[in-house]
């Protein structure tokens, strides 16, 4: 099906499915304990093998002897696979290092060799034997020592400029020149990097944790020298992702080629201290953002350059996208700089480049409105534009903000804040009050399933779609249900298989969207296959209570699978409406914090996101979505921060205690509102996506209440005691 044109009225505006707050249909089975993840295929391949990881001992340089003997002596071990003898090897496109190294070394806790043994125990412990020989090379590790030498934008992301950026800001009446930095973050996942893998032949199955199935198989097949057919992977269940397991990862990989070399089922499981340094992490940045506006506070000039580091083919972290089509203004300049670092692979974490774009953009919107003598809502208004700014012929498909922010301040009692920082006090705690808009582009892709309707009368849809907590089974039913005029207990969801049709899979906010539009498309074509099969014109049926009407008759579904299951296949492809429409996303984020006088502990109080981010499918699951985001842009703002040991090359609070994260005594009180913004630009289903707009801007709100509550601005994440204890206003 092509989407070329935006949506009319159709089965999905009926809303007696979509659009419910419906129970996860894969609850019961989560909280059972009988959905299976990627370690947990027991009956799948009987008598697994397992692989212990090592990783190597320094950040850059080349091994020059690997000793593994005595691994391979050591009780219960099966293998020891190596770059020496796991034969040919390529590196998949979307991997910026390679997944087993050797010789050379590319990153610290890079996969040297892979121990497969009886138990994990015995795999483990034979690990610990293997015994490498290095010789170490100097490299970067220091994205600040690096960033002067940093000039030049990578090819492939060029500079924006509009208008005369510099002399507009010279000339402002109000200016605001300042730099802000974010640090390397982990995802951590609850579930870590797992995988198991079987071979049949010259053929692999690997059950795995892993967000993209069709760009997982399609690197690991480029990887392993294989055609695609001969890669099967598998994904129903996946315990967290936020981008980190987007990509073929090590533990795929080494999967593989353990089952290779000892000829049985391998299990590889990364243990948690190796996942900060083995697998994928978010980028430090530095980003100077310079604002100028009129008397008026209306901007006249805005520019912001953010500088990450990579390994060698890595790419930025494009950390000012969101401030091309932010806030009104003539005269803008936005860019992105990436050093070289030795450091281990930077890439997507949940909101990548808008997360740490708008933990800086969104501080600086509140220093100039300050500045400016406007309050920091208002502001935002005041620079609304309902067009892209640099190309003004591109209006919003919806851009809701005014209504997020105006909605916000009145249910947050924003009236009530003290706009001078430090006045309000609760016993031993200085209050205050912040916000800030999040922005979040609305991105499609090609997505597929397939439909069969049974004899008894259910439904099955496939598709490789993947769940990683989100709610994918269940608005994918919920959409099934609504096209076909069935109950949600009459569809059965199939995911993350790669012999099922491609879909866009879990990422970037676009997952809900787009593969329920996949959905969509195939169920139009089951209908039709029903209409014609039962004798009713298509174009006029109805299908609902589980039969089809028209021309005054009616049969019941199931009839037209008397003989065996009908089955429909398509997928939805986008034309060219992103052209002429600027599709986002955008909330309004608040927050209390209460900040101790005399420790400088910061507690936030409460939180309330305001979203309009297209129809919500299914506003329990999209309320669990945003609510975690919150929840991760409190442990930005407050705690998260991978410790950079800028002599070694690694991360040192590699493992959940010494890394922090929010836990439950830190979540306080969440709302969420969902604005109607229902937009027949962006698909069939009307929907864009939520996951990602609940954090972008969170971070900021919080930093920007901390300054209300204490008059002491932070522009170093996070914001810990130490960076501001000393300014704390003398206890009275």
């Amino acid at each position: 099906m092509k989407f070329e044109k935006p949506a009319g009225n159709n089965p999905i505006d009926q809303m007696k499915v979509v659009g419910q707050p419906r129970d996860r249909i894969d609850g019961p089975l989560k909280t059972t304990g009988t959905a299976h993840y990627a370690y947990e295929w027991h009956d799948k391949a009987p008598n697994p093998a397992y692989g212990y990881v090592v990783g190597s001992a320094i950040a850059k340089g080349r091994i020059t002897a690997l000793h593994t003997e005595a691994a391979e002596n050591a009780p219960g071990v099966l293998a020891v696979v190596t770059a020496d003898n796991a034969g040919p090897l390529d590196k998949g496109e979307r991997n910026a290092a390679t997944l087993l190294g050797g010789p050379e070394i590319e990153h610290y806790h890079q996969a040297i060799a892979l121990v497969v043994a009886e138990t994990f125990e015995q795999a483990r412990a034979a690990a610990a034997l293997v015994e490498a020989e290095y010789q170490c090379e100097p490299g970067d590790y220091d994205l600040a020592a690096k960033k002067p030498s940093v000039t030049e934008p990578p090819e492939d992301t060029p500079d924006k400029t509009t208008g005369d950026m510099e002399a507009a800001f010279a000339a402002a009446a109000v200016k605001l020149d300042v730099t802000y930095t974010t640090p390397d973050q982990s995802h951590m996942a609850m579930e870590p990097h797992a995988s198991m893998a079987l071979w049949e032949g010259e053929s692999v199955t690997v059950w795995t944790s892993n967000q993209m199935i069709n760009w997982g198989r399609t690197d690991l097949a480029k990887t392993l020298g294989l055609e695609p057919e001969k890669v099967r992977l598998i994904s129903p269940y996946i315990g967290g992702g936020f981008g980190g397991k987007l990509f073929l990862r090590s533990d795929a990989l080494l999967a593989a080629l353990g089952a290779r070399a000892a000829n049985r089922p391998v299990k590889v499981m990364l243990a948690r201290p190796t996942i900060p340094n083995n697998t994928t992490h978010r980028p430090a940045t530095v980003q100077h953002i310079r604002i100028g506006t009129d008397p008026a506070g209306r901007i006249t000039a805005i520019g912001h350059e953010s500088w990450s580091g990579n390994l060698p083919g890595g790419t930025p972290e494009t950390a000012v996208a969101q401030t091309d089509l932010f806030y009104a203004g003539a005269n803008r300049h936005t860019g992105v700089r990436l050093a070289t670092l030795n450091l281990p692979e930077g890439n997507a974490m949940r909101a990548p480049g808008d997360a740490s774009g708008q933990m800086a953009l969104e501080i600086a919107i509140d220093e100039i409105a300050e500045k400016a003598g406007v309050d920091p809502v208002e502001f935002r208004i005041l620079n609304d534009t309902q067009v892209d700014p640099a190309h003004p012929e591109r209006f919003f498909s919806r851009r809701q903000l005014i209504a997020c922010l105006r909605t916000g301040a009145e249910k947050f009692g924003w009236q009530q804040r003290h706009a001078t920082p430090g006045q309000v006090r609760d016993g031993r705690w200085l209050v205050g009050m912040g916000m800030a808009a999040g922005l979040r582009n609305n991105i499609v892709a090609p997505s597929g399933a397939r439909i069969h309707l049974q004899p008894d009368g259910r439904v099955v849809v496939e598709t490789d779609m993947t769940d990683i907590g989100t709610g994918s089974y269940t608005i994918i039913a919920q959409t099934a249900a609504e096209m076909l005029g069935l109950p949600l207990e009459k569809v059965e969801v199939r995911l993350g298989d790669s012999t099922f049709p491609v879909s866009a899979g879990s990422g970037g906010q676009w997952g809900a969207n787009t593969s329920t539009a996949g959905v969509y498309a195939a169920c139009v074509k089951l209908r039709e296959a029903i209409a014609a099969k039962l004798g009713f014109d298509p174009d006029t049926a109805e299908f609902t209570n589980e039969t089809i009407h028209a021309q005054g008759r009616s049969a019941k579904l199931a009839e037209a699978a008397a003989d065996g299951p009908l089955t429909a296949e398509d997928k939805i492809e986008f034309g060219d409406l992103a052209k002429t429409f600027q599709q986002s996303t955008f909330a309004g984020h608040f927050a209390e914090v209460g900040v101790d006088i005399a420790t400088g502990e910061i507690r936030v109080r409460r939180m309330l996101a305001v979203c309009a981010a297209g129809r919500i499918l299914n506003p329990k699951t999209a309320r669990s979505q945003v609510i975690g985001a919150m929840t991760m842009g409190l442990g930005a703002a407050l705690m998260e921060e991978l410790a950079v040991d800028t002599r070694r090359g690694f991360f040192v609070n590699h493992d959940m205690a010494t890394y922090e994260v929010p836990v439950h005594a830190d979540i306080p009180q969440q709302e969420v509102i969902f604005l109607d913004d229902t937009d027949p630009v962006s698909s069939p289903m009307k929907a864009k996506g939520v996951g990602e707009l609940g954090l972008c801007g969170v971070s900021a709100a919080i930093a920007n209440a901390v300054y209300n509550a204490t008059g002491v601005r932070v522009r170093d994440y996070p914001i810990t005691l130490d960076k501001f204890i000393d300014a704390l206003p003398d206890v009275v």
